[in-house]
């Protein structure tokens, strides 16, 4: 039983029912005993998490027990699994915010020295490898500046196991989903039919179609607004994310898409460094059988098969994108200075090509975007300029009869000519502080967006990328024929392949079927809110709804009509809902991890994994693609019961796959 001292209540976690008692004492103590252990294993792999809410999570099996229950996003664990129980000790001497120290920590199946080994080995080699992030900034004591500090990465400490086949299917659709974006971004029919509900309540959506609109179509502000814009080169780096998911019970698993990411897809750099880390970790420990029983028990929580394997290397694949993503980069750059700067015009100016990442303000990722651009200057010998959008509207400037972008200098007779703009920022509306008023030139950020799209420079992304890459198209592709559209001829099935890692999608808009509806109904009468995610049109983590929260977002929002004639109730969606899709939820399989926060355990516990797939892609005015390829992996990691999971946002860790 566990104990909280603050509510004094008791929660007892049974084979089927979840029962809640007052406590007679106010004092808190998680035992482990024989009984308890037993308990725990019945319940086949399961997580507990304790937490300020004070709610318990189990396996999805059990699920339907738990569907209205919280979680926080920094949770203590309590784990139980096939081996027995790990013991924490007394919470009234834990905060829900307190990191777990390797020393103290028991994992099964892992031996204390092998733990606080593996805990050197990767904070060492993240200091030495750069797999850190940036510390938030404080005041130097000396000077009063900010002084800028770096920690390890949110990571795994040990790979998780994914099947080595449906690791392959996700890096063979990366091509096909990099053509079918592109395709896409050029259908302004479809963008517009698709989004024009969406744009109606939300306004960070409109504003992008409004641009797209008057940019690449044409509308209202006439064909010369956007005329350089549309003779730009088209750089695309995607991220398809995937979890492994059974779409029968006791079947085998397969890859469902959770998102498709067009804009700001991060942690590529780091995601490689992570595989090199694990890499590293199994080949050193593993020899000396440290690491064996680990290994082997997630391994047949994703498989039937008692191997793991993966071409040579032992597990853990190499994660290609320091060298795919840069090479892409640098051909959109390479065909900008072939186009446009083969010979200089008979000014005395000198421009000097330049990428633009464009980021945010205080941004925390930095270690990330270096990599990047580091691996750009040293294979490629570009040079990287970053801005904010703020000081993008402050420091450029756009030759309105060229299309040439320069980043203004105090040195006459050299310019900065951007040849490719790199959008790390400007994927959500807290990147646009000054407000969307346009026309009186309060809106900044904004008008530095317009400026960087009306451009010659090549966009990554181009704003029909970006639109490609919203929750609403993602939902309208799985329409009947939908996909189709945009590969009428079909080669090589590629329609179909790209269909089969679809969940299932629901509109919540005016073009909603009664297949959708149904899906509604389910979750307001029928108790399917667990089966379920609600998504707005936002990138970055914490925006969706699930569980209880769903539901509740759901009622609010739609009419309950009685219908006396076959006594079946009706629903009509408020106009609100239009910016959301409901998508099926997927479940993973569970596995134990141990995840390190600031270089520390933070926990252990059994935990569930998304796979992102990376690509590229260059394509020209004419559609005719120059390069299209897979660009690498990224795996995240999270507790079981953790909903969210983005690693900037502080819900999950990165890891990488080992492959079975």
């Amino acid at each position: 039983y566990l104990v909280w001292p603050t509510h004094r209540k008791i929660y007892c976690v049974g084979s089927r029912e979840l029962l809640r008692r007052q406590a007679a004492s106010p004092s808190a103590t998680v035992h482990s005993s024989s009984c308890a252990a037993s308990m725990f294993r019945s319940l086949s792999s399961a997580s507990v998490i304790l937490h300020s809410s004070l709610f318990i999570t189990c396996s999805h099996s059990f699920a339907s027990s738990f569907l209205s229950l919280g979680l926080s996003k920094t949770p203590l664990t309590f784990s139980a699994a096939h081996h027995g129980c790990t013991s924490i000790g007394d919470l009234s001497t834990l905060s829900p915010d307190r990191k777990m120290s390797h020393e103290s920590t028991q994992v099964p199946l892992l031996e204390s020295e092998t733990l606080q080994d593996l805990v050197e080995y990767a904070v060492s080699f993240s200091a030495a490898n750069g797999l850190q992030v940036q510390a938030p900034l404080v005041d130097d004591g000396k000077t009063g500046r900010p002084k800028k500090t770096y920690v390890t990465a949110p990571i795994s400490l040990l790979p998780q196991s994914y099947p080595a086949h449906l690791f392959a299917k996700g890096i063979d659709l990366a091509r096909p989903l990099n053509e079918l974006v592109d395709k896409i971004s050029r259908d302004g029919e479809f963008l517009k039919e698709t989004l024009k509900d969406v744009r109606t309540v939300d306004e960070y959506t409109g504003k992008l179609l409004d641009f797209y609109e008057e940019i690449y179509l044409g509308e209202r502000k006439g064909s010369d607004w956007g005329k350089h814009a549309r003779q730009a080169d088209r750089l695309g780096i995607q991220r398809s994310d995937y979890m492994l998911h059974q779409t029968a019970p006791g079947g085998e698993y397969a890859l469902k898409q959770v998102e498709l990411n067009t804009i700001a897809s991060s942690f590529a750099g780091l995601a490689s460094t992570v595989a090199r880390l694990h890499w590293f970790l199994t080949q050193r420990m593993k020899s000396d059988g440290k690491l064996n029983e680990f290994l082997e028990e997630n391994h047949k929580c994703v498989t039937r098969s008692d191997s793991c394997t993966a071409g040579g290397v032992d597990g853990v694949p190499d994660s290609p994108s320091m060298t795919q993503l840069p090479l892409a980069m640098s051909i959109a750059h390479e065909r900008y200075c072939q186009r446009y700067m083969g010979s200089q015009d008979s000014s005395s100016v000198n421009f000097r090509p330049r990428v633009l990442f464009v980021v945010q303000p205080n941004e925390t990722n930095t270690v990330d975007q270096r990599l990047f651009e580091f691996a750009l200057w040293k294979n490629h010998q570009i040079p990287v300029v970053r801005m904010s959008l703020n000081e993008i509207f402050e420091k450029t400037k756009l030759d309105e009869d060229t299309g040439r972008l320069l980043i203004q200098s105090d040195h006459g007779a050299t310019q900065e000519e951007v040849t490719v703009v790199y959008f790390r920022a400007g994927y959500a509306p807290s990147d646009y502080p000054s407000g969307y008023n346009i026309d009186d030139g309060s809106g900044v950020e904004w008008l530095a967006r317009e400026r960087l799209e009306r451009s010659r420079s090549t966009k990554c992304p181009c704003l029909g990328y970006h639109l490609a890459g919203t929750k609403k198209v993602q939902q309208e592709l799985a329409r009947r024929n939908a996909v189709e559209r945009f590969f009428p001829e079909n080669v090589d099935n590629t329609a179909q392949q790209i269909r089969t890692v679809f969940a299932g999608l629901y509109s919540l808009g005016a073009d909603a079927t009664q297949q959708d509806i149904h899906a509604v109904r389910d979750v307001l009468f029928h108790g399917g809110e667990g089966r379920y995610v609600l998504k707005p049109q936002r990138e970055g983590g914490g925006y969706n709804y699930y569980g209880k929260n769903l539901a509740d977002k759901l009622r609010e929002n739609c009419a309950i009509v009685e219908n006396h004639v076959d006594e079946e109730k009706q629903v009509q969606l408020a106009a609100a809902l239009s910016e959301f899709i409901l998508m099926e939820r997927l479940f993973p399989p569970q596995q134990r991890a141990i995840l390190l926060r600031n270089g520390q355990v933070e926990g252990t516990g059994m935990t569930i994994s998304e796979l992102g797939c990376f690509g590229a892609i260059v394509a020209t005015k004419d559609s005719e693609i120059v390069h299209n390829d897979y660009g690498g992996f990224l795996l995240r990691t999270k507790f079981s019961g953790v909903d969210e999971g983005g690693v900037a946002s502080g819900f999950a860790t990165l890891s990488s796959p080992y492959l079975c």
